[in-house]
């Protein structure tokens, strides 16, 4: 697919693609890389496992070099999390790439990175939390459609296998993602944990870029943001007081990236701490609330993105529908070919 992009190619410049590349679309029998971009799992027995749970989607697993390395709270040097990354998208037996975990460490592969290497050979590359610098610094830098979903450290239930398949095995567009699993709803039973809510009403279209809220706003400044012009920005986070979130959010409406943002997604917050104090306290809600007022554009909470065990695959890059009064985020073309 050819790509177009405008700019004039020093570091600082936004990159902004017309037409973004695609990767083929998974299937079992093909081999996926894992690989530890972040932190590392201190039982080798776990990494096994994480192994172990691709595998059970049908995959043969091609384990990074360094997957089981250790060097402070990272999984191996820069050097060598970086060149398990580049290798495998080299790698022509590779069909796709899948990270073992978050955790942190992963914004210091960028400058390491060869994005002209992985510009000539797409394939999909998953995760989410701390990945999501290697998601939007890859999309940005190449153009080429990232997911923001499952990591191989985790439990695929249901719901997130449903969501995983939709988008990486059938390729669909025009597919609602991101919506509350089913709930057996009866006389005094309702959906309470699962719930989607309007911030502000309205819909619109953009192209998907997001994930970590924290991930998002430490990128504010560097090369490895995508532009937010005309997209439908999407955040989560875990372990954040609510007065952290609202001091990233500020961060980010004060740094004008969000000039021209179409609509907004917010995921899931969970494993939040208690604020300093015991008093005059602001929710998550409210913060969330007064934050879109201020953008002034549709946004919705409760999608299921994030740090969730039913959790959602998006298409970072992909043309996708945002409606906060019907309350659905629907992808408009398929994340792969």
């Amino acid at each position: 697919m050819k790509l177009y992009c405008e700019g004039q190619g020093n570091d600082m410049d936004k990159l902004e693609f017309r037409e973004i590349i695609k990767p083929r679309h998974l299937m079992p029998g093909q081999t996926l890389a894992v690989v530890a971009p972040s932190a590392p799992i201190e039982d080798p027995e776990q990494v096994r496992a994480a192994v172990e749970t691709v595998q059970s989607l049908g995959f043969i697993v091609k384990p990074g070099k360094h997957l089981f390395a250790h060097h402070g709270y990272f999984a191996g040097t820069d050097e060598m999390r970086a060149t398990d990354l580049n290798d495998m998208f080299a790698d022509e037996e590779v069909s796709g790439i899948v990270a073992l975990r978050g955790g942190y460490g992963a914004s210091r592969l960028l400058p390491y990175l060869d994005f002209d290497l992985i510009q000539r050979n797409p394939k999909v590359f998953i995760g989410y939390s701390d990945i999501t610098t290697l998601l939007a610094g890859i999309y940005a830098r190449t153009g080429l459609a990232t997911f923001h979903g499952p990591i191989a450290d985790q439990t695929f239930t249901p719901y997130t296998l449903a969501e995983f398949k939709k988008v990486l095995f059938e390729g669909k567009g025009e597919v609602i993602l991101g919506c509350p699993p089913p709930f057996e709803g009866g006389e005094g039973r309702v959906e309470r944990q699962n719930r989607v809510t309007p911030l502000v009403h309205g819909k619109a279209r953009g192209r998907l870029v997001g994930g970590n809220l924290t991930l998002i706003s430490h990128l504010v400044g560097t090369p490895y943001l995508p532009s937010l012009s005309g997209a439908i920005l999407f955040l989560e986070d875990v372990h954040e007081a609510v007065y952290r979130i609202d001091r990233m959010l500020v961060q980010l409406r004060l740094s004008g990236v969000l000039q021209g943002v179409a609509t907004i997604a917010f995921g899931k917050f969970t494993d939040l701490p208690d604020s300093p104090g015991k008093t005059w306290q602001f929710t998550l809600p409210e913060v969330l609330e007064e934050f879109c007022q201020q953008v002034g554009v549709p946004a919705v909470r409760g999608l299921m993105i994030g740090h969730v065990p039913d959790q959602t695959t998006l298409p970072v890059g992909c043309l996708a529908e945002l409606d906060a009064d019907d309350l659905t985020l629907t992808l408009l073309e398929p994340g792969v070919t």
